[in-house]
C-alpha cells in the first residue's frame, strides 16, 4: 500500500516515515502542508495518508475535504497534537478514520495504521 506522510515538522515526517515504511508501505510523498499534500495526492494516489492537522497554507480539515473529493476511498489517520476534540471530531465527520495523538511512540502509530487498514478491508 502506498502512504503519503503530510505534516509541517519535518521530525515528524520522518518519524512517521522510518516507523511505516518497514511495515509494508511504500511512502511515496511528504508533504509540509495541505497544498503540497493536495498536489502529491494526485500524483500519486496514495492508498492510505497521515494527516496533521495544524498547517500553515492549508490546514488538515480543508485538506481532507480536497483529498477525499479526489478519492473517497482514501484512508486517513489524523497525528495531531491538538487537545482540541472538536477539530478532531470535525476530521473524522469529514471521513478520516482515525485520530492518533501527539505524542506518539512508533509502536501506537503502527498499531493505529494496521487498525485503520483492516478496519477498510473489513468494513
Amino acid at each position: 500500500m502506498k502512504l503519503l506522510i503530510v505534516d509541517d515538522s519535518n521530525i515528524i515526517r520522518s518519524k512517521i516515515a522510518r516507523a511505516l515504511g518497514s511495515r509494508n508501505l511504500e511512502v511515496v510523498g511528504l508533504a509540509r502542508n495541505g497544498n503540497e499534500a493536495v498536489s502529491l495526492f494526485a500524483r500519486t494516489r496514495p492508498d492510505v495518508v497521515t494527516m496533521d492537522l495544524t498547517m500553515p497554507e492549508m490546514d488538515g480539515i480543508e485538506c481532507i475535504r480536497r483529498l477525499l473529493e479526489l478519492n473517497p476511498d482514501t484512508l486517513i489517520l489524523v497525528v495531531s497534537a491538538l487537545a482540541d476534540k472538536a477539530t478532531a471530531i470535525e476530521a473524522l465527520k469529514l471521513g478520516a478514520q482515525g485520530f492518533l495523538c501527539k505524542p506518539f511512540s512508533e509502536e501506537d502509530l503502527a498499531e493505529a495504521v494496521e487498525e485503520l487498514i483492516k478496519g477498510a478491508v473489513h468494513g
